[in-house]
Protein backbone atom coordinates (compact mmCIF):
# COMPACT_ATOMS: atom_id res chain seq x y z
CA UNK A 1 0.00 0.00 0.00
CA UNK A 2 2.68 2.28 0.88
CA UNK A 3 4.73 1.54 -1.82
CA UNK A 4 1.60 2.19 -4.34
CA UNK A 5 0.89 5.51 -2.86
CA UNK A 6 4.71 6.46 -2.60
CA UNK A 7 5.04 5.23 -6.65
CA UNK A 8 1.76 7.31 -7.37
CA UNK A 9 2.71 10.30 -5.49
CA UNK A 10 6.23 10.80 -7.72
CA UNK A 11 4.21 10.58 -10.52
CA UNK A 12 2.29 13.26 -9.33
CA UNK A 13 5.63 14.85 -8.80
CA UNK A 14 6.76 14.24 -12.32
CA UNK A 15 3.54 15.83 -13.47
CA UNK A 16 4.34 18.82 -11.56
CA UNK A 17 7.65 19.58 -13.18
CA UNK A 18 9.47 20.64 -9.98
CA UNK A 19 12.39 21.67 -12.32
CA UNK A 20 10.41 24.44 -13.64
CA UNK A 21 9.08 25.66 -10.48
CA UNK A 22 11.96 28.30 -9.53
CA UNK A 23 10.25 30.55 -12.65
CA UNK A 24 7.10 30.94 -9.88
CA UNK A 25 9.75 31.71 -6.88
CA UNK A 26 12.20 33.96 -8.02
CA UNK A 27 9.83 36.77 -9.47
CA UNK A 28 7.94 36.43 -5.38
CA UNK A 29 11.07 36.42 -4.32
CA UNK A 30 12.23 39.74 -6.04
CA UNK A 31 9.09 41.47 -5.68
CA UNK A 32 8.83 40.91 -1.89
CA UNK A 33 12.25 41.85 -1.93
CA UNK A 34 11.44 45.15 -3.49
CA UNK A 35 9.03 45.57 -1.13
CA UNK A 36 11.03 44.56 2.40
CA UNK A 37 13.37 47.13 0.74
CA UNK A 38 10.60 49.90 1.55
CA UNK A 39 10.28 48.42 4.72
CA UNK A 40 6.56 47.48 3.53
CA UNK A 41 6.99 44.16 2.92
CA UNK A 42 4.36 41.50 4.51
CA UNK A 43 5.47 38.09 4.92
CA UNK A 44 1.14 36.90 5.18
CA UNK A 45 0.90 38.12 1.15
CA UNK A 46 4.21 37.11 0.28
CA UNK A 47 3.37 33.56 1.31
CA UNK A 48 -0.30 33.43 -0.36
CA UNK A 49 1.43 35.35 -3.42
CA UNK A 50 4.23 32.38 -4.20
CA UNK A 51 1.27 29.69 -3.12
CA UNK A 52 -0.71 31.12 -5.90
CA UNK A 53 2.31 31.28 -8.03
CA UNK A 54 3.40 27.78 -7.18
CA UNK A 55 0.31 26.58 -8.60
CA UNK A 56 -0.68 28.45 -11.42
CA UNK A 57 2.81 27.09 -12.90
CA UNK A 58 1.52 23.87 -11.66
CA UNK A 59 -1.36 24.13 -12.92
CA UNK A 60 0.13 25.75 -16.30
CA UNK A 61 2.36 22.24 -16.48
CA UNK A 62 -0.49 20.51 -16.05
CA UNK A 63 -2.74 21.89 -18.35
CA UNK A 64 0.14 21.49 -20.89
CA UNK A 65 0.66 18.20 -20.48
CA UNK A 66 -3.19 17.27 -20.94
CA UNK A 67 -3.48 18.89 -23.81
CA UNK A 68 -0.03 18.32 -25.54
CA UNK A 69 -1.13 15.15 -25.45
CA UNK A 70 -4.65 15.35 -26.83
CA UNK A 71 -2.93 17.45 -29.89
CA UNK A 72 -0.49 14.61 -30.92
CA UNK A 73 2.56 17.19 -29.89
CA UNK A 74 4.06 14.72 -27.13
CA UNK A 75 4.31 11.25 -29.17
CA UNK A 76 6.76 8.17 -28.44
CA UNK A 77 9.90 10.35 -30.04
CA UNK A 78 9.91 12.76 -27.88
CA UNK A 79 13.37 13.95 -26.75
CA UNK A 80 12.13 15.76 -23.52
CA UNK A 81 11.49 13.78 -19.85
CA UNK A 82 8.97 11.69 -20.26
CA UNK A 83 4.78 13.14 -20.20
CA UNK A 84 2.59 11.70 -18.14
CA UNK A 85 -0.82 11.88 -19.95
CA UNK A 86 1.10 10.56 -23.51
CA UNK A 87 2.85 7.81 -21.43
CA UNK A 88 -0.09 6.32 -19.89
CA UNK A 89 1.67 7.38 -16.01
CA UNK A 90 -1.82 8.79 -15.62
CA UNK A 91 -5.39 8.97 -17.36
CA UNK A 92 -5.96 12.19 -18.71
CA UNK A 93 -8.96 12.33 -16.88
CA UNK A 94 -7.15 12.55 -13.35
CA UNK A 95 -4.43 15.46 -14.75
CA UNK A 96 -7.53 17.07 -15.98
CA UNK A 97 -8.92 17.11 -12.37
CA UNK A 98 -5.51 17.61 -11.42
CA UNK A 99 -4.83 20.66 -12.77
CA UNK A 100 -8.72 22.11 -11.89
CA UNK A 101 -7.49 21.29 -8.02
CA UNK A 102 -4.53 22.92 -8.36
CA UNK A 103 -6.19 26.00 -9.93
CA UNK A 104 -8.26 26.24 -7.09
CA UNK A 105 -5.98 26.37 -4.55
CA UNK A 106 -4.20 29.25 -6.88
CA UNK A 107 -7.75 30.98 -6.34
CA UNK A 108 -8.03 30.17 -2.36
CA UNK A 109 -4.53 32.03 -2.77
CA UNK A 110 -6.03 34.51 -4.55
CA UNK A 111 -9.06 35.42 -2.06
CA UNK A 112 -6.39 36.18 0.75
CA UNK A 113 -4.36 38.58 -1.59
CA UNK A 114 -7.67 39.71 -2.50
CA UNK A 115 -8.49 40.76 0.77
CA UNK A 116 -5.14 42.04 1.15
CA UNK A 117 -4.96 44.63 -1.45
CA UNK A 118 -8.33 44.81 -3.73
CA UNK A 119 -10.25 43.61 -7.26
CA UNK A 120 -6.92 44.43 -9.10
CA UNK A 121 -5.50 41.20 -7.58
CA UNK A 122 -8.89 39.21 -9.29
CA UNK A 123 -7.92 40.53 -12.30
CA UNK A 124 -4.51 39.69 -12.31
CA UNK A 125 -5.11 35.58 -11.37
CA UNK A 126 -7.92 35.16 -13.72
CA UNK A 127 -6.01 36.29 -17.00
CA UNK A 128 -3.19 34.55 -15.49
CA UNK A 129 -5.25 31.23 -14.71
CA UNK A 130 -6.73 31.52 -18.14
CA UNK A 131 -3.66 32.26 -20.20
CA UNK A 132 -1.74 29.14 -18.38
CA UNK A 133 -5.01 27.29 -19.62
CA UNK A 134 -5.24 28.84 -23.00
CA UNK A 135 -1.39 28.07 -23.30
CA UNK A 136 -1.99 24.75 -25.04
CA UNK A 137 -5.73 24.31 -24.83
CA UNK A 138 -8.50 26.03 -27.05
CA UNK A 139 -8.76 26.29 -30.85
CA UNK A 140 -5.94 28.78 -30.91
CA UNK A 141 -3.83 27.93 -27.87
CA UNK A 142 -0.78 30.24 -27.30
CA UNK A 143 2.38 27.60 -27.64
CA UNK A 144 0.80 26.59 -30.67
CA UNK A 145 0.50 30.36 -32.52
CA UNK A 146 4.11 31.36 -31.08
CA UNK A 147 2.78 33.37 -28.75
CA UNK A 148 3.76 31.08 -25.60
CA UNK A 149 7.08 33.49 -25.16
CA UNK A 150 5.21 36.42 -25.32
CA UNK A 151 2.71 34.80 -22.25
CA UNK A 152 5.73 33.40 -20.35
CA UNK A 153 8.11 36.42 -20.00
CA UNK A 154 5.21 38.55 -19.24
CA UNK A 155 3.01 36.74 -16.89
CA UNK A 156 6.14 34.82 -15.56
CA UNK A 157 8.24 37.73 -15.21
CA UNK A 158 7.10 41.84 -14.78
CA UNK A 159 3.28 40.57 -13.87
CA UNK A 160 4.19 38.01 -11.33
CA UNK A 161 7.03 40.27 -9.45
CA UNK A 162 5.18 43.82 -9.84
CA UNK A 163 2.12 41.71 -8.90
CA UNK A 164 3.65 40.41 -5.68
CA UNK A 165 5.31 44.18 -4.80
CA UNK A 166 1.44 45.51 -5.70
CA UNK A 167 -0.38 43.32 -3.02
CA UNK A 168 2.12 43.62 -0.36
CA UNK A 169 2.09 47.86 -0.64
CA UNK A 170 -0.89 48.74 -2.93
CA UNK A 171 1.04 50.13 -5.33
CA UNK A 172 2.61 49.89 -9.22
CA UNK A 173 6.38 49.97 -9.10
CA UNK A 174 8.72 50.86 -12.13
CA UNK A 175 11.78 49.10 -10.31
CA UNK A 176 9.72 46.02 -9.57
CA UNK A 177 8.44 45.87 -13.29
CA UNK A 178 12.18 45.88 -14.10
CA UNK A 179 13.07 43.40 -11.77
CA UNK A 180 10.57 40.69 -13.00
CA UNK A 181 12.22 41.15 -16.31
CA UNK A 182 14.71 39.08 -14.79
CA UNK A 183 13.09 36.17 -14.00
CA UNK A 184 10.85 36.89 -17.39
CA UNK A 185 14.23 36.63 -19.38
CA UNK A 186 15.10 33.07 -18.17
CA UNK A 187 11.64 31.75 -18.29
CA UNK A 188 11.74 32.55 -21.87
CA UNK A 189 14.97 30.71 -22.30
CA UNK A 190 13.69 27.77 -20.57
CA UNK A 191 10.72 28.14 -23.57
CA UNK A 192 13.34 28.50 -26.31
CA UNK A 193 15.51 25.73 -25.37
CA UNK A 194 12.59 23.46 -25.05
CA UNK A 195 11.30 24.99 -29.03
CA UNK A 196 14.64 24.08 -30.30
CA UNK A 197 15.03 21.27 -28.79
CA UNK A 198 11.22 19.53 -30.30
CA UNK A 199 11.27 21.41 -33.48
CA UNK A 200 11.09 18.39 -35.33
CA UNK A 201 8.37 16.55 -33.42
CA UNK A 202 6.69 20.28 -33.06
CA UNK A 203 6.57 20.30 -37.16
CA UNK A 204 4.78 17.48 -37.51
CA UNK A 205 2.08 18.70 -34.90
CA UNK A 206 1.26 21.41 -36.14
CA UNK A 207 2.58 23.36 -33.13
CA UNK A 208 3.70 26.80 -34.78
CA UNK A 209 6.47 27.77 -31.90
CA UNK A 210 8.76 30.59 -33.13
CA UNK A 211 11.17 27.83 -33.59
CA UNK A 212 9.43 26.24 -36.35
CA UNK A 213 7.82 29.47 -38.20
CA UNK A 214 11.63 30.99 -38.40
CA UNK A 215 14.00 28.22 -37.34
CA UNK A 216 17.03 27.14 -35.50
CA UNK A 217 19.38 29.80 -36.44
CA UNK A 218 16.56 32.33 -34.48
CA UNK A 219 15.61 30.34 -32.16
CA UNK A 220 19.54 29.93 -31.13
CA UNK A 221 19.77 34.36 -31.21
CA UNK A 222 16.59 34.60 -28.89
CA UNK A 223 18.11 32.00 -26.42
CA UNK A 224 21.02 34.18 -26.57
CA UNK A 225 19.58 37.53 -26.15
CA UNK A 226 16.99 36.27 -23.36
CA UNK A 227 19.95 34.83 -21.60
CA UNK A 228 22.24 37.82 -21.59
CA UNK A 229 19.21 40.34 -20.88
CA UNK A 230 19.37 40.02 -17.19
CA UNK A 231 23.27 41.15 -16.99
CA UNK A 232 21.99 44.67 -18.07
CA UNK A 233 18.85 44.84 -15.69
CA UNK A 234 20.72 45.15 -12.58
CA UNK A 235 22.57 48.97 -13.99
CA UNK A 236 19.28 49.86 -14.93
CA UNK A 237 18.00 49.31 -11.40
CA UNK A 238 20.92 51.10 -10.56
CA UNK A 239 20.67 54.55 -12.72
CA UNK A 240 16.50 54.53 -11.77
CA UNK A 241 17.38 54.47 -7.88
CA UNK A 242 20.19 56.88 -8.71
CA UNK A 243 22.76 55.08 -6.72
CA UNK A 244 25.98 56.31 -6.03
CA UNK A 245 27.81 52.98 -5.78
CA UNK A 246 27.51 50.53 -8.43
CA UNK A 247 29.32 47.62 -6.99
CA UNK A 248 26.42 45.27 -6.06
CA UNK A 249 25.18 46.06 -9.41
CA UNK A 250 28.06 45.41 -11.15
CA UNK A 251 28.25 41.64 -9.32
CA UNK A 252 24.91 40.30 -10.08
CA UNK A 253 25.42 41.98 -13.69
CA UNK A 254 29.07 39.61 -14.15
CA UNK A 255 27.28 36.80 -12.68
CA UNK A 256 24.29 36.75 -15.20
CA UNK A 257 26.53 37.64 -17.99
CA UNK A 258 28.98 34.43 -16.88
CA UNK A 259 25.61 32.06 -16.60
CA UNK A 260 24.18 33.72 -19.76
CA UNK A 261 27.81 32.77 -21.93
CA UNK A 262 27.83 29.27 -20.57
CA UNK A 263 24.43 28.76 -21.77
CA UNK A 264 25.22 30.43 -25.33
CA UNK A 265 28.13 28.49 -25.89
CA UNK A 266 26.96 25.30 -25.12
CA UNK A 267 24.06 26.22 -27.24
CA UNK A 268 25.65 26.72 -30.39
CA UNK A 269 27.67 23.79 -29.65
CA UNK A 270 25.17 21.36 -29.30
CA UNK A 271 24.74 18.83 -32.54
CA UNK A 272 22.20 16.57 -30.88
CA UNK A 273 19.28 17.61 -29.55
CA UNK A 274 18.85 15.63 -26.47
CA UNK A 275 21.89 17.37 -24.97
CA UNK A 276 19.64 20.56 -24.48
CA UNK A 277 18.20 18.91 -21.91
CA UNK A 278 21.06 19.49 -19.77
CA UNK A 279 20.79 22.90 -20.17
CA UNK A 280 17.56 23.27 -18.18
CA UNK A 281 18.91 22.72 -15.07
CA UNK A 282 21.96 25.01 -15.52
CA UNK A 283 19.58 27.56 -16.47
CA UNK A 284 17.41 27.52 -13.47
CA UNK A 285 20.37 27.71 -11.15
CA UNK A 286 21.38 30.98 -13.01
CA UNK A 287 17.91 32.34 -12.43
CA UNK A 288 18.44 31.43 -9.28
CA UNK A 289 21.67 32.76 -8.30
CA UNK A 290 21.06 36.04 -10.06
CA UNK A 291 17.99 36.38 -8.13
CA UNK A 292 19.03 35.88 -4.68
CA UNK A 293 22.11 38.11 -5.67
CA UNK A 294 19.46 40.61 -6.42
CA UNK A 295 17.76 40.36 -2.91
CA UNK A 296 20.66 40.84 -1.13
CA UNK A 297 21.36 43.88 -3.30
CA UNK A 298 17.63 45.04 -2.99
CA UNK A 299 17.63 44.18 1.44
CA UNK A 300 21.08 46.34 1.82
Amino acid sequence: MNHTFGHYLQIWIQASRPKTLFAAITPVLLGTSCAFSQDRGSFTAAFAALIGALCIQIGTNLANDYWDAKKGADTADRLGPVRVTSAGLLSPRAVLIGMILVFGVACLAGIVLIVQAGWPVFWIGIVSILCGILYTAGPFPLAYIGLGDVFTFVFFGPVATAGTFFVQTREISLPAIVLGCVPGAYSVVLIALNNLRDRESDVVANKKTLAVRFGDAFAKAEIAFFAFLPALLPLVLSLIWNLPDLSEALIASLVAFVGGLAIVRSIYRIRDMRAVNALFPRTAMVSLVVSLLLTVFLLM
